[in-house]
């Protein structure tokens, strides 16, 4: 057993008298001193010193201490530049939007729970955030799907105040896409979770995961426990409100009272180049800032095939230079003309001076209502030469709510997204009609594959036996080897219908 050597102000505060620390508190270096033997008392100058007052002395410095460490404490962490949006305690700066699942606090951590009959519910902050650093810890008690909104809006004037925009998916399926971005209620997914397999197993089921998401200008990033997952660069919403979200469960009454928990909620808006990540290339990024290329891409062999400016690259199909009429260039967008529904009649087709092997082509695309169009490569332009279109594989574009094409042909493969008259597309994700779609098709030899909006819709094998039995049953059995060539031109379809096109990029593949 032992004690604490006590000065004057220490006696003065026991002895009622008021209490002065006339030297600096140092708990390192407190003196002990063993306590003889049996005595139940000590002399500390001329007082009699019991242990309980002894005691006293030491909580008293104790607590003192302890208060100072904290203030340091939290000094140092609005030194750091983090500051807490939730204080563990109470919804203070929070407000629900949609839905009607609850939000409680419990635990140190913000409760949503999973009811019936209702949309997605979101607790959004009250105030927004422009640029950031966002860190915090969530945990699923059931499989259900969550997340996070970064930049989220909400405005009585667009979709009756749904909340849309940026998403953290919390997403603990088989396809586990947890730390993906999506873009609610807008575009749909802009990070899919394709790539390393890391990022994927990332996420823990019924545990704690820390989740950091780096949203700085146009460069939005996520990690799960530290592990990459989405690189998306993107300007379409530069600032809007943190928000958790109860992903809706319909009427199934089996998912209600299913517990999503987020707790440790800090944001960082100061001071973000020294503190963001460095770029290591270790996940796939995802441009869709218009007609342009990031330093990442160059990096990796893109360039655009269309400079969102004039018609330098491409020309008429039929043509040495490109069409007078039917095609127009504005804002950063090239739209072929409504002209009555006739395949290249007028302006005609456009298609790349050069020829493409193996390559991964982007392009995104907006169809009026009704409309038909398409994207061609292995095109041979000198095939034909009469009237139409040129000849070659086409991914299709069209409304198939509107257009008769879609219920022409042999089991839908004349819709959007598909191989058009040869292979019906799968799994296909349209933003609708007057809205922005990104088309990408990736040749590597004999193997293609169509994307629509980052889901796979056509996959196959060219010049091998089921690929020539397709050919015989499609209109361009009249044209032989048709799709067998090695390289070809891209071409851009006029079909007679106003269709957009923007951010036409390709990336040559070894």
């Amino acid at each position: 057993m032992g004690f604490l050597t006590i000065g004057r102000s220490d006696q003065a505060a026991l002895y009622g008298r008021r209490h002065r620390i006339d030297r600096p508190l140092n708990l390192v270096s407190t003196v002990f001193r063993p306590l003889p033997g049996t005595l139940a008392a000590a002399t500390i100058g001329q007082s009699i010193w019991f242990p309980w007052m002894i005691r006293e002395v030491f909580m008293k410095r104790y607590l003192v201490a302890a208060a100072i460490l904290a203030a340091a404490a939290g000094s140092a962490s609005a030194q750091d530049g983090w500051r807490p949006l939730f204080n563990g305690k109470t919804l203070d700066g929070w407000a629900q939007l949609n839905g009607t699942a609850p939000f409680t606090v419990a635990d140190g951590a913000i409760v949503g729970t999973t009811v019936v009959a209702s949309p997605n519910s979101f607790l959004g902050t009250k105030e927004e955030f422009g640029d950031f650093i966002l860190e915090y810890e969530a945990k699923l008690d059931a499989p259900m799907n969550s997340g996070v909104q970064i930049r989220g809006l909400s405005s009585p004037s667009i979709q009756n105040g749904r909340v849309h925009g940026y998403q953290i998916e919390i997403d603990p399926s088989d396809r586990a896409w947890t730390g993906g971005l999506y873009d609610e209620a807008r575009r749909g997914w802009l990070h899919p979770v394709y790539g390393p397999e890391a990022a994927r197993k990332a996420f823990k089921m019924g545990e704690w995961n820390r989740f950091r998401v780096e949203a700085i200008g146009s460069s939005i990033r996520s990690w799960v426990n530290g592990v990459p997952v989405a690189n998306v660069v993107d300007d379409l919403t530069p600032k809007g409100f943190i928000a958790l979200q109860v992903h809706s469960i319909g009427n199934d009454a089996t998912k209600a009272g299913q517990t999503v928990r987020f707790r440790n909620l800090r944001i960082m808006t100061q001071g973000l180049d020294r503190q963001r990540t460095p770029e290591k290339g270790d996940t796939p990024q995802f441009n869709f800032v218009p007609n342009t290329l990031t330093a990442r891409e160059t990096q990796d062999g893109w360039k655009l095939l269309w400079d969102g400016k004039t018609t330098a690259g491409w020309r008429g199909a039929k043509l040495t230079t490109f069409p007078q009429t039917g095609w127009t260039i504005k804002d950063g967008v090239l739209t072929v003309a409504e002209t009555g529904g006739g395949e290249a009649a007028v302006g005609g087709d456009i298609v790349t001076a050069d020829e493409y092997e193996n390559f991964e082509l982007i392009v995104e695309f907006k169809i009026t209502r009704g409309a038909n169009s398409g994207i061609k490569y292995f095109v041979d332009t000198e095939l034909n030469k009469g009237a139409g279109s040129s000849i070659g594989c086409e991914y299709q574009l069209l409304d198939n709510a509107v257009h008769p094409d879609a219920k022409l042909g042999v089991n839908g493969n004349r819709t959007l997204a598909g191989l058009y008259d040869m292979i019906p597309p799968a799994g296909v994700r349209f933003n609708g009609v007057g809205e922005w779609n990104r088309a990408r098709i990736v040749v590597q030899g004999r193997h293609v594959e169509h994307w629509l909006n980052g889901f796979k819709t056509v996959e196959y094998e060219r010049a091998t036996q089921m690929w020539r039995a397709l050919v015989d049953h499609s209109k361009y059995t009249a044209w032989p080897a048709f799709g067998e060539r090695p390289k070809g031109r891209i071409l851009l379809q006029d079909h007679g219908n106003t269709v957009m096109f923007r951010t036409i990029k390709i990336r040559e593949l070894k």
